[in-house]
């Protein structure tokens, strides 16, 4: 069953961000990637709203509503939320240089990742 949320959740987030995209084009533009930003910022303030919610709210909600909301909706409209609460977390546990590390090589790796892909691609076509 919690496939089949996760599933609905990140259809509705892909709509949203497909939707985002959109609007934030017509509106500023393409020169600049506005809409990534604006998906991956407001994405992990939602994340932050319902992380904070989810901990403090012990009870409220279940966990069907924390994966569609969360892993569903967020994951499919930006994984950036993820990837910040990760580092939050971290650094609310003290792991200061853990969080450092992640932050940065989750980055870098990332952007090293998509060179390589492109690369690969490049050679053999």
């Amino acid at each position: 069953m919690g496939f089949l949320i996760v599933f609905v959740g990140g259809g509705i987030g892909a709509a949203l961000r497909h939707g985002t995209n959109l609007v934030v084009v017509r509106t500023l533009g393409a020169a600049f990637p506005y809409a990534t930003l604006i998906e991956n910022v407001a994405g992990s303030l939602v994340m932050g709203l319902l992380a904070g919610y989810f901990a403090f709210k012990i009870g409220d909600a279940s966990q069907q509503l924390r994966l569609f909301l969360t892993t569903g909706i967020l994951g499919g409209y930006t994984t950036f939320s993820a990837y910040s609460l990760d580092a939050a977390l971290l650094y609310e546990r003290g792991e200061l240089a853990s969080a450092a590390l992640y932050v940065v090589g989750s980055v870098v790796l990332s952007i090293a990742g998509l060179f390589a892909g492109l690369a690969l691609v490049r050679q053999f076509t």
